[in-house]
């Protein structure tokens, strides 16, 4: 998967792709990840990339002509279009089902908002999937983009050790992930429960789903409602 991701703080995300998973994705050359700096396509002696909101009121507004111009050189290097992605709070939930879907993109882009976001005719002109991560706000777009796109990555075969595991995650089958436990059997004076020192699959396959329902219902009743339509 090729990614690009436009940003006005592009330094957030040394950290981000030189660690863990991600690191070794893109060692392994499943993900290539370009960051572009949004303030390298401005035009003005301050790099200025943000201005005044007509009609007034607090706030700044990311101007268009940056984003524009940075896109059309992702775009005139791309073989067919890239998916354009914007996390925003106006967007639609961001799910795993979500993140089923990107994974299976070839080439992404990433835009990265801040202050009141970005000017509306880019998200009009530009923007193939406006995702939100939840309803609140965020001081800008990078860590909601990190975070959809770590979502994304690890479905890509090979990224992670053992695919199987990502499918018995949390979402998967609408419910909540059970509880998990290892060494040492006994900490603390808790043990582990017993039905999982058994050696019956059958039976530790009824307790984790008996276990994932109960958790679900305790944190996450909507989730069981759904369910039950």
């Amino acid at each position: 998967m090729k990614v690009d991701v436009i940003s006005l703080f592009p330094r957030i995300f040394e950290g981000v792709f030189t660690e863990s998973i991600l690191q070794r994705a893109i060692d392994a050359g499943h993900l290539q990840v370009t960051i572009h700096d949004l303030r390298a396509y401005t035009t003005d002696k301050h790099h200025k990339a943000d201005d005044y909101r007509f009609g007034g009121g607090p706030g700044m507004v990311l101007k268009a002509e940056p984003w524009f111009r940075v896109l059309k050189d992702i775009f005139d290097t791309s073989p067919r279009r890239p998916l354009v992605v914007f996390p925003t709070p106006q967007g639609e939930p961001f799910t795993q089902r979500t993140a089923d879907a990107l994974s299976r993109e070839t080439h992404l882009i990433f835009l990265c908002g801040h202050y009141k976001g970005i000017e509306e005719r880019v998200v009009e002109r530009r923007v193939d999937r406006p995702y939100s991560l939840g309803d609140f706000v965020m001081t800008s777009g990078e860590l909601a983009s990190a975070a959809m796109l770590d979502a994304a990555v690890r479905l890509i075969p090979g990224v992670l050790g053992n695919l199987d595991s990502a499918m018995t995650d949390s979402f998967r089958d609408g419910l909540l992930d059970g509880p998990h436990y290892t060494r040492p059997e006994v900490f603390d004076n808790n043990s582990v429960p017993g039905v999982l020192l058994s050696g019956c699959h059958a039976n530790i396959h009824l307790w984790r789903q008996a276990m994932a329902r109960l958790i679900t219902k305790r944190r996450r009743p909507d989730l069981i409602a759904k369910k039950q339509v």
